[in-house]
């Protein structure tokens, strides 16, 4: 049952671009707060293993497209210095909300009867319908260009930035956009023009990800996510108790330290790989010679995931591609997080009593082929618009969009 949650919200984040790209990113996130409302209803009142099953797989759905429309539609909307923080916000309010769910799971262990099971899963909805003051926001400026609604997307900008319509950065941020999605229309146009089929179209602008021009983009925005959840980060949490234990802590200690998931571009995944990997080397060892004693170097992994992959798998995608590619390339970003989420949800039980201390050697050695990763292939990103990042992948895109620019005016 672990991983059907995972399955769901894989399922989820791959339709969610559709919704987004034709319906905009709010309604999107309204669909996404329905699906997991409607999961946590059933997983409340599941009378049979069966239907938990299904309301975990249900609401997996609304989680997954909430965790690829929220960095979506934050980066769309904010300014560029700000970003970065934002979608990090983002990160920690993730764990903030893990912490949470552990010590009410851990506070209702001892309710009698059902509710020790079901007050976790009816307690889910609060925050999933805190979503819906989101349909209070503007509108994504972006979206609004992408569907020529320019003097919308002008007034949008306004909102955000609480600054009049005729303020030069509102204009300029403004004019930025409109321009980018134009030339972005004409590359669809040049790359698309003899589609007419809307389900081959939808298809083909899926596989646009993978052709040369974008395959370092979509390279970087897979890669961050695979190396996240192959940190072993999820192992810990699915399976903490477990691991715990075999460092040497009781059964309550374990889930109390279970809950202890803290927060936290281009150095923070280099070290950042190399910061987890090496507690992972050392609780290999102690777990292999000492007999399962020591719970420090899983904090001090820990530590180096939230201030690293943790945010960087969340941040990085949304930052990479152009606007015309944003939502798929989230949306297969996203995929990528609950894919291997999943994997890791079936397979570490299996990989704990097989071969014990040697799923730490497994785990470390991901997270050192993180850093060599990063060091050759992820630029750097902060600070910049979306529009600069491209210079920092240096794919010459820039010169074929200057020349649809310049057929754009």
């Amino acid at each position: 049952m672990t991983g059907m949650l995972e399955f769901g919200a894989f399922t989820g984040c791959l339709f969610f671009p559709i919704l987004a790209d034709r319906y905009s990113r709010k309604l999107g996130l309204a669909v996404a707060t329905a699906f997991f409302c409607v999961g946590a209803i059933i997983q409340t009142a599941a009378n049979n293993y069966g239907t938990l099953v299904a309301g975990r797989t249900i609401g997996g759905v609304g989680v997954g497209t909430l965790a690829m429309g929220a960095p979506l539609y934050i980066s769309e909307i904010a300014p560029p210095n700000l970003r970065g923080s934002l979608l990090v916000l983002e990160a920690i309010s993730i764990v903030i909300g893990a912490i949470i769910a552990y010590w009410v799971t851990y506070s209702s262990r001892d309710i009698s009867g059902d509710w020790a099971f079901r007050l976790p899963f009816l307690l889910q909805m609060a925050p999933a319908l805190a979503v819906g003051i989101v349909q209070f926001f503007p509108l994504s400026p972006r979206w609004l260009a992408m569907r020529h609604r320019n003097q919308d997307a002008l007034d949008s900008f306004s909102k955000l930035r609480r600054l009049p319509g005729t303020d030069a950065r509102v204009q300029q941020e403004w004019k930025g956009i409109v321009r980018e999605v134009e030339i972005q229309e004409l590359l669809l146009e040049r790359e698309h023009g003899a589609a007419t089929n809307p389900v081959l179209l939808e298809f083909e602008q899926w596989g646009d990800l993978f052709k040369p021009k974008y395959i370092r983009r979509t390279a970087v925005a897979l890669a961050i996510p695979f190396f996240q959840q192959f940190s072993g980060i999820n192992a810990f949490v699915y399976y903490a108790p477990i691991f715990f234990a075999a460092l040497g802590q009781d059964y309550e200690m374990s889930l109390i330290l279970s809950g202890m998931v803290n927060v936290g571009r281009r150095k923070l995944a280099i070290f950042g790989g190399i910061a987890m990997g090496i507690p992972h080397i050392i609780m290999a060892g102690v777990v292999n010679k000492y007999n399962n004693k020591w719970a420090d170097h899983p904090d001090i992994y820990v530590l180096a995931y939230a201030s690293s992959y943790g945010p960087l798998a969340w941040t990085l995608p949304a930052e990479v591609f152009p606007s015309s590619k944003r939502a798929k390339g989230v949306g297969a970003a996203t995929a990528m997080v609950w894919l291997t989420n999943f994997i890791i949800g079936v397979v570490v039980p299996k990989m704990q009593l097989k071969i014990g201390w040697g799923t730490y050697l497994f785990f470390g050695c991901f997270c050192f082929a993180a850093s060599v990763f990063s060091f050759f292939l992820v630029p750097e990103t902060a600070g910049k618009s979306l529009e600069q990042i491209a210079d920092a992948f240096g794919d010459r895109l820039e010169d074929e969009e200057g020349e649809l620019e310049s057929r754009a005016h």
